[in-house]
């Protein structure tokens, strides 16, 4: 449940997914995270952290080994995730009988 309880946290699991492709900085964390202020992005990297998620780079912050073996178990949620989205824009687009 801690897992769950850390990941369950504003911008937790938007911040992995910006770090999937690799490391980055805070200002760019920031810029692509449009809403999150810079006292919860260092509030969750600590977080992260301190849980070995992620890790300082020289880049900025990076995934750990932990951190890159959560990203590989994300992505069947993120392909279905997907699908959804599509499932709902057909749903959107369907017409309505009156």
């Amino acid at each position: 449940m801690a897992a769950l309880d850390l990941f369950g946290r504003r911008w937790a699991l938007r911040i992995l997914w910006e770090l999937r492709a690799g490391p980055l900085g805070a200002r760019a964390l920031l810029a692509r995270c449009e809403g999150l202020s810079s006292s919860v992005l260092y509030q969750r990297l600590r977080e992260l952290a301190s849980s070995g998620i992620i890790a300082p780079s020289a880049d900025g912050y990076e995934l750990t080994r932990l951190g890159t073996a959560l990203r590989d178990a994300l992505r069947p949620l993120d392909e279905w995730a997907i699908t959804w989205a599509q499932e709902q824009e057909h749903n959107d687009q369907a017409p309505t009988e009156t």
